[in-house]
């Protein structure tokens, strides 16, 4: 496979996992019991932080959307960096070593903190970028005609 092919997978799962993660870890609603008690502990408690009045669910939500707004933004990132890898991948590689690494801490920040599924995720989306890395090719030089 090709880096373009690579690149154009991991943003489509990037785009999954920036969707499920909006949908159901931000928006979604929680469980009766315990869960529903947590959220409402969350959001009753306010305090001053820097001249503003806030609760820890504020900071769940602002977190929570700042992810989502990442990771859109990374997978659109990816989806260009499958075109510019059309015409040299080789110089991509220091920017895909970069995600890859954050995406296999993530990985394990969001196995041990949160829960596999979408460490499992993060982990199919360094694989991609990996192959992206390994694949990458210099440019073929183009042959300039002489007269």
């Amino acid at each position: 496979m090709k880096p373009v092919l690579f690149l154009r997978i991991a943003s489509v799962l990037t785009f999954i996992h920036a969707a499920l993660h909006t949908i159901g870890g931000v928006f979604g609603s929680p469980a009766p019991g315990p869960q529903q008690i947590a959220v409402s502990a969350m959001k009753a408690n306010t305090f001053p932080v820097m001249g503003f009045t806030r609760s820890f669910w504020d900071f769940h939500m602002g977190m929570g959307l700042a992810a989502s707004v990442s990771l859109t933004a990374e997978a659109i990132l990816f989806w260009q960096l499958a075109s510019l890898a059309k015409t040299n991948a080789l110089i991509l590689r220091p920017i895909l070593i970069t995600f890859t690494v954050a995406y296999l801490a993530m990985s394990v920040v969001t196995w041990t903190y949160i829960f596999p599924p979408p460490s499992i995720t993060e982990i199919l989306i360094a694989l991609c970028l990996i192959g992206a890395i390994v694949t990458a090719k210099s440019p073929v030089p183009v042959a300039i005609a002489s007269h």
